[in-house]
Formats: C-alpha cells, sequence, structure tokens
C-alpha cells in the first residue's frame, strides 16, 4: 500500500515514522501501528484525488473512519486510528506540510473500557508455588532456563512492571540492597520500582547460578538472556508465563499485562495508595490506575 502512494506523500510517511522513533520515544509496535494507520489515510485520500499531505482536510479524516466503521473495525481499533490521525496532521503543520491541523477538529467514539481479567490472591500464591517445582534429574542448563522463569514470573508480579521493561533490565538497574529495580518505561520516563523478599530470593538464585549457565562472550549486561546467551526475547517472556499459568487450575490464560494487572489490582486490595500505585506503573494519568479499583471491587464476587 505504502509504495503505491504519491511520491511526496512516501516522504512523509517515512519523516513520520522517524519522528516518532527518535523524537517521541514511541515502542516500535506503536510506531508500526502508527504508520499503518497514517499509510491507510493517505491511500485513503489518494483514491480521492489527494497527492500531497496538505490536500487532508476534515472531509478526508472523517470519510476515511467511516469507511473503518463500515468494515467493522472496533471502537478500540477506531479510536487508536484517529489518535494516529490527529498526531500525524498535528506533525504535519509543524514541519510545514501543510498550512492547517484538520486533525484537531477530529473526534472518535470513546472506546468501551472493560475491566481487566486478573488471578486471585489463591492463584497468585499458586503461579508462584509452581514455579518453585523442580525436577531433580534436570540438566544444569534445563536447570538454568527454570531458574529463569522462575524470576519472570516473580518478577512481574512483584513490581508489576511491563513486559518490555522487565526484558530491558540491566544488572546494573537492579539495587538488591534496597531491593529496588531502575526501570525505563514509556517515552524513555525513567522510574524505581520496589520489590519483595521472595523475588529478591529468587534474582539471587538466578545471577549465582542460573545467568552464568546461560551468559556468552556478547551477553552483555542484560538481567534475563535467551537460550542462546542474548537479552531475552519479550514473545518468550509472554510463552513462559501462558506455559506457567495453564498449569494453574482454573486460573485464566493471561500474558504478562495480565500479571501487571494482577499486582495493581492486589496492591489497591492491601491497602496501597491509589498514587503510590500510579507511580509505580509509571502511568502519566491516574484515571488508568483507577480500573483497578474496580477490578478489585469485582474479585470480591465469587466466579461463576
Amino acid at each position: 500500500m505504502l509504495e503505491a502512494l504519491p511520491e511526496r506523500m512516501r516522504r512523509a510517511v517515512d519523516d513520520f515514522e522517524r519522528f516518532l522513533a527518535l523524537e517521541r520515544n514511541r515502542s516500535a509496535h506503536t510506531v508500526r501501528a502508527y504508520v499503518g494507520d497514517v499509510v491507510s489515510l493517505l491511500d485513503h485520500a489518494s483514491s480521492l484525488g489527494a497527492r500531497s499531505v496538505a490536500d487532508l482536510d476534515l472531509a478526508v479524516l472523517r470519510g476515511w473512519l467511516a469507511r473503518q466503521r463500515r468494515a467493522g473495525a472496533a471502537r478500540t481499533t477506531l479510536a487508536r486510528r484517529a489518535a494516529a490521525a490527529r498526531t500525524f496532521t498535528e506533525w504535519a503543520r509543524l514541519v510545514g506540510l501543510a498550512t492547517d491541523d484538520p486533525g484537531r477538529a477530529l473526534s472518535s467514539a470513546r472506546p468501551h473500557r472493560t475491566l481487566p481479567s486478573v488471578l486471585g490472591h489463591d492463584e497468585a500464591l499458586a503461579l508462584m508455588n509452581e514455579s518453585q517445582c523442580r525436577d531433580p534429574n534436570a540438566r544444569p542448563i534445563d536447570e538454568a532456563l527454570e531458574l529463569r522463569d522462575r524470576l519472570i514470573v516473580e518478577m512481574l508480579y512483584a513490581t508489576g512492571i511491563r513486559v518490555s521493561e522487565l526484558v530491558g533490565l540491566d544488572v546494573g538497574d537492579v539495587d538488591r540492597r534496597r531491593r529496588v529495580l531502575r526501570v525505563l518505561g514509556k517515552g524513555a520516563k525513567e522510574r524505581t520500582v520496589p520489590y519483595g523478599r521472595p523475588a529478591d530470593l529468587v534474582l539471587e538464585e538466578w545471577l549465582a547460578r542460573g545467568r552464568p549457565r546461560l551468559a556468552r562472550s556478547g551477553s552483555g549486561s542484560a538481567v534475563l538472556l535467551g537460550l542462546r546467551g542474548g537479552r531475552i526475547d519479550p514473545r518468550t517472556v509472554r510463552r513462559v508465563v501462558h506455559d506457567r499459568l495453564r498449569a494453574v487450575s482454573g486460573a485464566p490464560d493471561l500474558g504478562p499485562h495480565g500479571l501487571r494487572h494482577t499486582a495493581a489490582t492486589h496492591l489497591l486490595e492491601g491497602g496501597a495508595d491509589l498514587r503510590a500505585v500510579q507511580e509505580l506503573l509509571g502511568h502519566r494519568s491516574l484515571a488508568t490506575t483507577q480500573i483497578y479499583t474496580h477490578v478489585s471491587v469485582e474479585q470480591a464476587a465469587p466466579r461463576l
């Protein structure tokens, strides 16, 4: 679709992609999503006769979203695409590709906010206990992987950090004396996140007995390593969490973000201050953190 766009539009897409990645520090996932949305928008505009970004107007933006809606796009998808369009038209005006910003007048339906699934306290405990089971006949390399996988679920639940933040941890980011992590979150914003003694015990064992067995000359300072000694891939972390949860009877099928939701919910249920949880999670808005107060209420009702 990109190759079919007029040359000036293609150049604008390339420049916008660099802007998102280098100046806005957006994640690779967000950059791909926004660029894909913008390419779709410009393809729609060019089908209507537009030859450059300057030809975009509010009618084109609304027509593009309407076409997405007729095609069955979900409300959350439409909200993201509207956000991508607004970001793009604002950028285009700032860099001089357009004289005005039609995206400022573009509105979109707010996505329905569903409550995230979380583990109950018993399920979380069962997950941690499951992670302590060992095979006495395991090979050293398998034992190292077992220690790593235990640390993954322990640290995700203990801290509520994102999977990208977990895989990005370096040994120097860990202060075991104070039991805190230095985490680089969204927008390259740094924060300090505490963790408890159970996670620290697993971390100690991993650093002493697990990591050295996987480390290679090119491993660098990454805390968590893959089988070949490089920094662990987020997909591996997701697989580990799903696999471990399958062994917990009655537990919902959650990924790493589900453990983040669980950590936040259990903190609030334990009496933690809402703003403190907001800071721990790295949320920009308190409203984002408040969703977990509703999850906590729902958790009080028995599952059917």
